[in-house]
């Protein structure tokens, strides 16, 4: 057990010594929990999770996880607001940038790739941060999601080549006839949730809601969840703001790249379709940039509403303790 070792502070310690060691911050003394823990940082797009979570990482000295489902393709880096260079030289961050937009990847798969990593992580790290706004991807990991049949790579396909060719409709008309319950609440806009849903109805031979018992997976390591939020305003300014840095940037440019890709699912993401119709002729590109920030808001609201339906979050509004965050967080470990 002595042999063990573990990072504090970007030194390598004992895991004896770090059970008797203390954790300082702003001269206020902590005692950390001999248990491997996922420290978990959620909230809102535009809250601030970036930037804590890089604080956080760099004085426990431990990685980060990525939980965001677009950040993880190369190339989308200004639209998925993806770490900088200069913030991935500063902290070690894992999904991000790992595969190519064409590539299909589920929360399925995300699950079975961070619990095998994190096996590896805990033997050298107390804590890990995973991070993200992605909330199918959180939940993956904290709660474990439905035995699913994998997709024949040949049904996707073809349901791929179904939906290019002649859009949406006809897949969401079989869903409507072998699902009725899962037709009745899933959002028939999304293409990915639609098609996803026919694919598990055709593969496993019965209805995907059946399949849907939403288990709660024990996991052997202890989960610490964060959920950051702003006063409203502040958070839609904070928003509006960063579509503009985004476009300064070279969004513009960014969407232009994958325009000939744009039917792809990873890129049916907000930031590049509402360029994508521009760029078809359709509006102004000041008309994008407004309806990428209403979007933008939209979502924000959404995963709030998905987010404090878990009671196991511990909530801190960022606009009144900026100074205290390290702490309040810190306290929780």
């Amino acid at each position: 057990m002595g042999s063990m070792m573990f990072r504090l502070n970007r030194t390598t310690v004992t895991f004896i010594d770090f059970l008797k060691s203390s954790f300082v911050i702003e001269k206020k003394q902590f005692t950390f929990s001999s248990q491997p823990t996922l420290l978990v940082l959620v909230g809102p797009t535009g809250v601030g999770k970036t930037a804590w979570s890089l604080q956080l990482a760099e004085k426990l000295g431990c990685p980060i996880l990525s939980a965001d489902s677009r950040q993880i393709y190369k190339g989308m880096t200004i639209g998925t607001a993806a770490p900088t260079r200069d913030q991935l030289q500063r902290v070690h961050h894992y999904f991000v940038g790992t595969l190519s937009p064409e590539d299909y990847y589920s929360a399925s798969e995300y699950e079975q790739h961070v619990l095998s990593l994190l096996d590896t992580l805990f033997k050298q790290y107390l804590v890990v941060i995973l991070t993200g706004g992605s909330m199918m991807y959180v939940d993956a990991v904290c709660k474990g999601i439905d035995e699913i049949p994998t997709i024949d790579e040949t049904l996707r396909a073809e349901l791929q080549q179904l939906y290019q060719k002649e859009g949406l409709d006809p897949i969401r008309q079989q869903l409507r006839i072998l699902d009725p319950a899962f037709y009745a609440e899933v959002d028939l806009k999304n293409p990915k949730r639609v098609i996803h849903a026919l694919e598990v109805c055709l593969m496993a031979g019965k209805p995907y809601s059946t399949l849907r018992t939403n288990p709660q997976k024990k996991r052997p390591f202890r989960i610490v969840k964060v959920g950051f939020n702003r006063e409203r305003n502040e958070l839609y300014d904070r928003i509006n703001q960063r579509v503009d840095l985004m476009m300064e940037e070279g969004l513009l440019q960014e969407a232009k790249g994958f325009y000939p890709k744009r039917h792809l699912n990873s890129l049916n993401t907000v930031g590049y379709k509402e360029l994508f119709d521009y760029l078809g002729g359709n509006g102004t590109l000041g008309f994008a940039v407004e309806k990428i920030k209403q979007h933008s808001r939209n979502y924000a609201r959404k995963q709030l509403s998905w987010f404090r339906k878990d009671k196991d979050i511990h909530w801190i509004d960022l606009s009144d303790n900026d100074g205290d965050v390290l702490q309040e967080i810190c306290s929780l470990l």
